[in-house]
């Protein structure tokens, strides 16, 4: 694996983030366009499946945004040794605040397995894998738990 290679995947994992949390859904329906998204029994192929579900699911308030803050670490990266193919599996913290009526606090910590293909020398995401560990008050993030 390249110091090239790493950097790339990593940015498209560190990409998600800043995504949700800003509740730009079409940004999240580009970065996995090409993937699968499984959570619990839930599997989410393509920007006409992605982009309604996250709009169910995914609490949206003034400004356009969630109130989130999530916080990628523990981020392990393996590239198959033809360069062709990758995973990488991290941890997922998420953090919520409303003003006046929700402080701030840990709402979930979620671990992500993710799979990646390399397409005419770009990496792109080929599959998710969200598994929640530990969950907190989500009522004011998501409309129902997977």
């Amino acid at each position: 694996m390249s110091a090239e290679d790493h950097f790339e995947i990593a940015n498209l994992v560190y990409r998600y983030p800043e995504l949700i949390d800003a509740g730009d859904f079409d940004g999240i329906a580009e970065l996995f366009r090409h993937a699968t998204l499984r959570a619990g029994n839930n599997v989410v192929r393509g920007r006409n499946e992605l982009v309604p579900m996250l709009k169910r699911l995914v609490r949206i308030y003034e400004g356009g945004r969630p109130f989130t803050k999530h916080l990628v670490s523990n981020l392990v990266i393996e590239v198959a040794p033809d360069r062709a193919t990758a995973t990488a599996r991290s941890y997922v913290t998420v953090l919520q605040a409303r003003p006046s009526e929700f402080p701030l606090q840990v709402i979930a910590s979620n671990r992500h397995f993710d799979r990646f293909e390399r397409v005419d020398g770009a990496w792109r995401f080929s599959e998710r894998v969200d598994i929640p560990d530990l969950a907190g008050d989500l009522s004011r993030h998501v409309t129902e738990t997977y």
